[in-house]
């Protein structure tokens, strides 16, 4: 059991990782979260879900992970005031998900000292919540300005800088409120949710197999961790397994897409230093990964390669020469580029020691994947709870202590190497059987199931519930974003406001996936 508690009664929900739930009550929250954080556990997601035509209210549900596993606690909250109490004190990362679950469920934590809107931008009425069951659209059209009180700075010599929302290219909006002196940073104040699309709205009116496709489409470079999630959501919820084949071939996509994302990251690095050498040479790399995806699996992003009950493509006899020789390549090439970095001056000068995060404040904050494990966090599902096939792959957990662009870096490439040796042992194991998916079209009435998969990002988790005919009646994808997008505003104080697009991209994290 991850957790003990008086009043916690567990119940399995996932055949797949370590996964439970737990109906609890309100008053029981804030000492089974008290708990888990002092037990080194942090908080994984936070959502809210209508259960008022079941006569359940509204629900609260909070996930929690600890080196055991997972724990969904739903609170149950009156219909008329759902109110629960504040866990922000506790976990700092239930902020924002807080507020985005007043935005679109109207479920409110009290005793919270922050309550501004996160998610809404003015876009429906304030006293109207889109995820409510009786929500009425076209009833719902919202004229009003909307002002947003950012956190002032003041002092002799301080100033505001305000970037965005609307960015140069094709970069996704967010704005971001600098307070600075002279070039150094004091403050960084972000709002995200413009691009606020109406997924888990989206979500109530699809089949399974429809809102596979979607949940793939949460973020496009994270195509296969969201798949995969929520097939093994919907998976467990039905209480079936994959045939052993599909479970190799869903590692295999998985590893290719972190290598695909590390190339492309590694490139952007070098660019932002002003180092084009490096770009130019990543991205041929990644987009030669691009092209064998295309050829071999009909997508150059894998998208819709994963599927409930397995996957939709497989790996021929000539494709595994094709993959054999591009980690070849890689390996060579990655080996080359990595010493010309290691020992280019001028790019160590603007990585070391740029946008540092120390590994105390790190687990304060709950900063987890690929940035958590370069500030000496040591979670990785890979590892902690690894599902078929990874439970016969031996995952080497890379780990850096710095926390700065320099240490983001070591990590992407030391992954990177590790991915291929995973990608070549998948390819030794996939052998034999040619079934590649078990028939999954309904689930079971009143199901509850969770799905986590360590994405190149970080966790990324799918909750799906369904209503008394085994319709989807509420999917929330979690996007390991929400946990790392306030640490950015940490990394980036007492650094000038140059270095701002570097430390951002060290991260790289996802607007799409936090603005569902």
């Amino acid at each position: 059991m991850p957790i003990k508690h008086p009043n916690l009664h567990l119940e399995r929900i996932n055949g797949a990782i370590p996964a439970w739930r737990a109906r609890i009550s309100g008053a029981d929250l804030q000492p089974i979260c008290h708990a888990v954080r002092d037990g080194g556990g942090r908080l994984l997601a936070l959502w809210g879900s209508d259960e008022r035509e079941q006569g359940n209210g509204f629900v609260l549900h909070v996930v929690l992970v600890k080196e055991t596993g997972l724990v969904c606690l739903s609170v149950a909250l009156s219909a008329g005031q759902p109110v629960y109490p504040d866990i922000s004190r506790i976990f700092p990362v239930a902020n924002r998900m807080q507020r985005a679950a007043y935005d679109l469920l109207g479920i409110y934590a009290s005793e919270s000292q922050d309550h501004r809107q996160w998610l809404r931008h003015a876009a429906w009425p304030d006293d109207s919540f889109p995820l409510r069951k009786d929500f009425d659209e076209a009833a719902s059209r919202s004229d009003e300005l909307d002002s947003y009180p950012f956190v002032q700075v003041e002092g002799q010599g301080v100033h505001e800088i305000p970037v965005g929302p609307v960015h140069a290219g094709i970069i996704e909006p967010g704005h971001f409120r600098f307070s600075v002196v002279g070039e150094k940073v004091l403050r960084l104040e972000e709002r995200l949710g413009y691009t606020h699309k109406g997924i888990e709205k989206r979500f109530e009116s699809m089949t399974l197999q429809q809102g596979a496709r979607l949940a793939g489409r949460v973020s496009g470079d994270s195509t296969v961790a969201y798949a995969w999630a929520y097939a093994m959501a919907a998976e467990s919820i039905a209480n079936i397994r994959p045939p052993d084949r599909a479970l190799w071939l869903r590692a295999l996509f998985l590893e290719r897409e972190r290598i695909a994302n590390h190339l492309g990251d590694l490139g952007y690095l070098g660019n932002d230093v002003a180092f084009s050498f490096g770009f130019a040479q990543f991205w041929i790399l990644k987009e030669q990964v691009l092209r064998n995806n295309g050829a071999l699996f009909g997508h150059r992003y894998l998208m819709d390669s994963v599927i409930p009950g397995g996957v939709a493509v497989d790996l021929s006899t000539e494709g595994k020469r094709v993959l054999e020789q591009e980690c070849i390549m890689l390996e060579q090439q990655v080996h080359i580029l990595r010493s010309i970095y290691e020992e280019h001056a001028g790019v160590q000068d603007r990585f070391i020691g740029a946008g540092r995060v120390e590994p105390k404040l790190a687990a304060q904050l709950g900063l987890c994947g690929l940035a958590g494990r370069a500030s000496s966090q040591a979670w990785d599902c890979r590892v902690q709870f690894p599902c078929a096939p990874y439970d016969r792959l031996d995952v080497q957990m890379a780990m850096h202590r710095n926390g700065d662009v320099a240490a983001r870096v070591t990590l992407r490439f030391d992954e990177l190497f590790e991915s291929l040796r995973l990608q070549r042992d998948i390819m030794v194991n996939l052998i034999g059987g040619d079934e590649l998916a078990r028939t999954l079209n309904q689930l079971p009435a009143h199901g509850f199931g969770i799905g986590m998969v360590e994405g190149w990002r970080g966790e990324v988790m799918v909750a799906i519930q369904t209503d008394g005919e085994g319709h989807l009646d509420r999917v929330h994808p979690h996007d390991p974003s929400w946990q790392n997008w306030p640490v950015l505003e940490h990394a980036i104080m007492d650094n000038i406001v140059p270095d701002f697009p570097l430390i951002n991209k060290s991260f790289n994290l996802s607007y799409s996936g936090h603005d569902l």
